[in-house]
């Protein structure tokens, strides 16, 4: 088969993506799969208007500073937009800097409702709202009754707007909510608190892997908290790392993803392309990865590499994504030109068999 050709100087696209710690490192890899493998492709079926499309990376390291400071740099090498982010905190001072900038960024994986203050033209997003996916994980809780929950917490503002959505939904459905400072407790303190509020569900707020880790080991080896769910909305058991870490332990630990219950024809031929570059599963982040430059390379065929152009296009996309159509519209409350149905699961590792998800919940 003739491979069609790209002549000519290439169309740049920044990546941000977080590839050492303190970022996750491994959604980081998985987000840059998905990046990579969408290029390649389009560069197979001849670029962007006969122009080969080139991925700019630069690893963010979970520092918003950093962030920042990349998306300068990317707007003076003249790329065409900016694209990919895993960590809300870090996302929303990329998607400051790419308004300030009038350079478009269209947000891989970051929910933070606010990821940018102000209404914005430039910025777009694929992952849903944290209020939405968080609200779908409360009324799975609440439908799996338990009404008593706990939150082990880091200070963050991530976090802290996480605490806020399960919060508030949970009260208007009659649920309570205690926060444990993980500031000022160990993983065992953690325990003897659970056990006095009668909580019977502990949600993990903290980072990966520690102390999520030893929390995780410590609860589970309480005999008094024997029948208490644990549970892990930010996704931190979709990674392999988490299953080698915590075997057993990491089972039956409910999290959110952004999957739908069945992939779409181009979604089933790419994740068996992922599987084969990462030598493992891919998680759902390796599929907004891809999605991204579906996105992206759709716009720059049909409005050109003009910066205003393509972030005046966000409202007429139409792309068949790995996980569904994909649109952008205005959510209220949300200052981004957001996909309103992107799929979202509450899925757990099968105790049984821990390789395998077990989806709980969909929404």
């Amino acid at each position: 088969m003739n491979t069609p050709r790209t002549d000519g100087a290439s169309v740049r696209i920044g990546a941000l993506v977080p590839l050492t710690r303190p970022g996750w490192a491994e959604a980081g890899r998985h987000l840059l799969a998905g990046l990579e493998l969408a290029v390649s492709e389009v560069n197979e079926a001849g670029g962007i208007d006969g122009r080969p499309l080139e991925l700019v990376v630069r690893d963010t390291a979970a520092d918003p500073q950093r962030a920042a400071a990349a998306v300068d740099e990317l707007a003076r090498l003249g790329v065409a937009a900016v694209a990919g982010e895993y960590h809300s905190v870090v996302a929303r001072a990329a998607a400051a800097r790419a308004d300030a900038l009038g350079l478009p960024f269209l947000c891989s994986s970051a929910v933070l409702d606010a990821l940018i203050q102000q209404p914005t033209q430039w910025v777009a997003r694929l992952s849903p709202p944290q209020s939405r996916g968080w609200q779908l994980y409360a009324d799975f809780l609440l439908g799996a009754g338990h009404s008593r929950i706990a939150v082990a917490a880091q200070p963050s503002l991530y976090w802290a707007a996480g605490t806020r959505v399960l919060r508030d939904h949970l009260a208007s459905r009659g649920g309570t909510l205690v926060e444990l400072d993980m500031s000022a407790l160990t993983p065992t303190a953690v325990c003897d608190e659970l056990v006095g509020h009668r909580a019977t569900a502990l949600l993990l707020l903290v980072g990966h892997p520690e102390p999520a880790v030893s929390i995780v080991q410590s609860v589970r080896g309480d005999q008094r908290l024997a029948g208490i769910l644990i549970g892990a909305p930010a996704g931190q058991p979709e990674f392999a790392e988490w299953a080698a870490l915590l075997g057993d332990d990491g089972a039956a630990v409910p999290f959110l993803r952004y999957l739908p219950e069945r992939l779409t024809p181009l979604g089933a031929r790419v994740e068996t392309a992922l599987r084969e570059r990462l030598a493992e599963a891919p998680s759902f982040v390796a599929f907004e990865g891809y999605d991204t430059i579906a996105v992206l390379a759709d716009v720059l065929r049909s409005h050109g590499t003009d910066r205003a152009r393509t972030a005046a296009s966000w409202p007429s996309v139409a792309v068949d994504g790995t996980r569904g159509k994909i649109q952008f519209s205005r959510t209220p409350g949300i200052s981004v030109w957001q996909w309103a149905s992107t799929p979202i699961q509450v899925v757990d590792r099968d105790p049984a068999e821990p390789g395998r998800f077990r989806v709980l919940h969909t929404g």
